[in-house]
Parts: C-alpha cells; sequence; structure tokens
C-alpha cells in the first residue's frame, strides 16, 4: 500500500517512543494530561508499519540505499 520510508533505527525509536507515551496512560491513571499521551499510537503504527505519511509528504526516507 505505502512504500516503506523508515529505516531500522527510526523505527526502533518510533517503537519505543510510542510504547513510553502509551504506557504514561496506564501509570497515571487520574493525571489530567493522561489522554495527550494517546498520540503515542501514531508513532507506534508507523513503527510497525515502517511507512511515515509524513515523510512522504516531504519526500524523505530513513531506509538504506538498495546498491543493485
Amino acid at each position: 500500500m505505502f512504500a516503506k520510508n523508515v529505516g531500522g533505527l527510526d523505527r526502533v525509536l518510533r517503537i519505543v517512543a510510542g510504547l513510553v507515551l502509551l504506557s504514561l496512560f496506564f501509570i497515571y491513571p487520574g493525571a489530567w494530561w493522561r489522554y495527550y499521551t494517546l498520540i503515542g499510537v501514531v508513532p507506534l503504527l508507523t513503527g510497525l508499519m515502517s511507512t511515515c505519511p509524513l515523510y512522504s509528504i516531504m519526500g524523505l526516507s530513513t531506509c538504506p540505499v538498495k546498491r543493485a
């Protein structure tokens, strides 16, 4: 569907950041800012799918170049 444009290190960092943000949602159940941490779904999904729509719009890619 989408071309892969998220490389290895970028992918790992996105997944970790997404999991950290989502874990804060459960760690602080009474915090007023708790629902802001749900934004962690975005980096988690882009990391798992190895594609970033914003990178596509901007023409960026962190994937290694394929050598022929």
